[in-house]
């Protein structure tokens, strides 16, 4: 057995970790996106948006002045009323006045769905790690990595239907949001994919027995894992 597998385990598991934090961070917060209206009056008050999977927060900003090239109401840092309201996935009927009723409810479900699926498979992924460290239960390590895999794959999904809810929400001719931006939460979900997506790759390959060294040894004489 490669003596150092042990080692590139426990290395791969600590990237992977951060991974899941990262995840972690994008579901539960809500600065996916910003949106701002047009704004016409500089010495007026605008109201300014940012959301994420579960929740919607609007902040009432008073505008001193702009730059010329800039038209929308912003930065979303700058102090002023919050208020947050959560989304209600699941009520039949029922959406946030400011997501135009209609257009963004499927999308919303539709993300946030994804993304439980995602936090699902991390979780099922490190519990099989956790109980690979045991002896004689590398063949967990394999199921892991699958399932650190898919977890990626779901939040890049998450995020795609993420930005095309943005996409159509600014496209349509009835909103009121005219410019957005795409924050810190958004950030976090695509590093998310990038670590766990390749780093399960790599426990898999790590997991996998190892391959004959010279032409003439075959697989049944290689070395057998303890």
């Amino acid at each position: 057995m490669d003596e150092t597998k042990p080692l590139k385990v426990r290395l791969t598991f600590c990237v992977l970790l951060v991974g899941i934090s990262l995840l972690f961070a994008a579901v539960v917060t809500d600065h996916w996106a910003v949106l701002s209206p047009r704004v016409k009056d500089f010495n007026a008050t605008c109201e300014a948006a940012h959301f994420g999977l579960w929740r919607l927060c609007t902040k009432r900003i008073h505008v001193q002045k702009q730059d010329a090239k800039e038209t929308g109401c912003g930065p979303i840092s700058l102090p002023g009323a919050h208020n947050c309201s959560y989304f209600k996935h699941f009520t039949p009927g029922q959406s946030s006045e400011i997501f135009e009723v209609t257009t963004q409810k499927e999308y919303s479900i539709s993300a946030a769905a994804i993304a439980i699926f995602s936090v699902g498979f991390a979780m099922i992924g490190t519990i099989c790690v956790l109980f690979s460290f045991q002896k004689k239960r590398d063949y967990l390590l394999k199921p892991a990595s699958m399932f650190y895999t898919f977890a990626g794959l779901c939040i890049i999904i998450s995020v795609e239907v993420m930005r095309q809810s943005v996409k159509r929400m600014i496209d349509s001719k009835d909103t009121v949001w005219m410019e957005y931006s795409y924050s810190w939460s958004f950030a976090c979900a695509c590093s998310a994919f990038v670590l766990l997506f390749i780093f399960g790759i790599v426990l898999l390959l790590i997991a996998l027995p190892r391959f004959p060294q010279n032409p003439w040894e075959t697989c049944m004489d290689a070395e057998p894992e303890h």
